[in-house]
Parts: structure tokens; C-alpha cells; sequence
């Protein structure tokens, strides 16, 4: 598919459109929700100016700042993530690189977890180059989450301490040690429809793994913290359009979509998302637990009746 075929599914009534991409996922096997969840390991004082991002010290936000957690609490939330039913543990910090010593830590950390915790662990942590990344998949890592945040030509008017080449540098760093690689983006960035399915289109051709969809939750502070929400239908729009481009890749819904599409959570999965983050995000509190459990229970009851 081209994106001169991708543009015709915009004037397609969502009804219709949600229907192709639930058949989409279907006639890939996709039966089960997967739920995966992140830690917050080093938080604030980053010094990249991403519009959206309340971690950046460029902008007064009130985030919580401190440095790496130990070893040891990262263990523990490895457990607790383990406990509150997650297939995946994600450890997130804060700043575009790691110094040596967190990079150790990390790897320390990672290692620990296979011999104790029985989870999958996945990192964000960055613009690594192939040797640090290589020492996290001797560790054990298995996934490395490196977001390309939208379309490549958007990306300069949110970030311009880094480009998109450095993103895509990491990303296939991380795929030639071996790991697999979780990307995706955050729509409600002031991009156009264009951007959207060009953001897509960049994640299939690079070979990703997973692909989470944030929805932009506004932060005070931030230059986009006064922007208008974006509206549920569009953001179930854009998971089918991601289904219809990714096909069979796993699309989790992520960040916003409490707060965007509320009661209409389990359209997400109908529009073709067959994954979500559980146990909030690294600066927002998601909803309970138990409440996205029995919201994947009844999604997979769905597709397998």
C-alpha cells in the first residue's frame, strides 16, 4: 500500500473503516491483548526540547525529578509488574543518553531480573550506539523502545535538539545487535492526516516490532500544554488506519486514552490495537489495574466467541 491508497481510507465512514481493520487483525491471528508495563527509572532534568514532554528542564512543568533508581528497586518493580499480570517490563529514563555507569546499572538490573523475575524486560534509555546496546542484549534485554514520535517530516517543527535520522540511527543499531524494537509516535502534535500515515509507513518499512499509540494529554507548561484535545473519533480512526498500514504488527494503545477516548476504550480494539500499557505512564496516572485486565479479558472473549 502507498499512501495515495492509505488517503483513501479517510473518507471512508469510521464505521466501515473500523470493520476492515478489525478484519485486518483478525486475518493476522491477533486473539490476545498483550499488556505490557513501564517504570519511570530516572525522571526529569532532560535536556532535548520535545514540545510535549513534561520531563524537559526547558519547560516548568512540576514533574517529580530524580536520579536512576537502584538495582534493587528495580528488581521491585519488575516483581510488581509481573504481579499485576504484564507479559513485559519496560525500564524508561529520562535525557537522550546514558553515562557508563547507568548504562551498568541497567545491564546489571536486566540481568538480574531473568535470573529472578520471570518477564520479558524491554528498555528506553535513548540514543545508544551498538556497543552499549550489545552489552544490554548480552544482559538479557530483549526489546529496546526507541519512539520515532510522528511523521518524519513533522519531526523538526517538536524536537530540534535531535533529528529523525538520529532516531532511526538508534533504531537500527538496536535491530542489528539482535533486539527487537517497540516505536511508535504521539498523535495531537499539530500534525496533519498526511503525517499520520506517513508515520506509519516509516514504522512498517523499518521492520518494527510493536508500535505504541500515544494521544497527546496536553501538559501544562509544555509549548503544546494549551493545545485542543484530540477528538475519539479521530484517534480510533488513526488505529485503524495504522492497522490497515501495519498489518500484522502489535498496536498498543497507550498515554491518553483514558482521557481522549473514556468509554470508548474498547473501540480502540474493535479499530484494530491488539495491546495496551498498563499501570500508567512515566509522568500520568492510567486507571486501575484491574479495570484494563478485564477490559483485555473481554476484548479476547470478543474475538474468540
Amino acid at each position: 500500500m502507498d499512501s495515495t491508497e492509505a488517503h483513501k481510507f479517510l473518507s471512508m465512514p469510521l464505521a466501515e473503516l473500523v470493520a476492515l481493520a478489525d478484519n485486518v487483525r483478525a486475518g493476522h491471528g491477533a486473539v490476545k491483548v498483550d499488556l505490557c508495563t513501564i517504570m519511570n527509572a530516572k525522571s526529569g532534568l532532560c535536556a532535548e526540547d520535545c514540545k510535549f514532554c513534561a520531563q524537559s528542564c526547558r519547560y516548568r512543568t512540576g514533574v517529580e525529578t530524580y536520579p536512576l533508581k537502584t538495582v534493587d528497586e528495580i528488581i521491585g518493580a519488575a516483581l510488581h509488574a509481573r504481579e499485576i499480570g504484564a507479559e513485559r517490563f519496560g525500564i524508561v529514563t529520562s535525557g537522550n543518553r546514558l553515562s557508563g555507569d547507568e548504562l551498568k546499572r541497567i545491564a546489571d538490573a536486566v540481568s538480574l531480573i531473568q535470573g529472578r523475575v520471570r518477564i520479558k524486560v524491554c528498555a528506553s534509555l535513548g540514543k545508544l550506539g551498538l556497543e552499549e546496546l550489545g552489552i544490554l542484549k548480552k544482559a538479557g534485554l530483549s526489546r529496546y523502545h526507541h519512539n520515532i514520535e510522528t511523521s518524519p517530516s513533522y519531526f523538526p517543527a517538536i524536537t530540534t535538539t535531535h533529528t529523525f535520522k538520529d532516531r532511526l540511527d538508534t533504531i537500527r543499531a538496536a535491530q542489528a545487535v539482535g533486539l527487537e524494537v517497540c516505536s511508535g509516535g504521539i498523535i495531537g502534535l499539530g500534525e496533519s492526516w498526511a503525517d499520520r500515515i506517513e508515520m506509519a509507513m516509516s514504522l512498517r518499512d523499518l521492520g518494527i516490532t510493536s508500535v505504541p499509540v500515544n494521544i497527546l494529554v496536553p501538559i501544562r507548561g509544555t509549548p503544546l500544554g494549551s493545545g485542543a484535545p484530540v477528538q475519539a473519533a479521530d484517534a480510533i480512526r488513526t488505529i485503524a488506519l495504522f492497522r490497515i498500514i501495519l498489518e500484522g504488527i502489535t498496536i498498543k494503545v497507550a498515554a491518553g486514552r483514558e482521557s481522549v477516548l473514556k468509554d470508548f476504550q474498547a473501540m480502540a480494539f474493535m479499530a484494530g490495537a491488539n495491546g495496551m500499557l498498563i499501570g500508567g505512564y512515566l509522568t500520568i496516572q492510567g486507571r486501575s489495574v484491574e479495570e484494563d485486565r478485564t477490559l483485555a479479558r473481554e476484548i479476547e472473549k470478543a474475538w474468540t466467541a
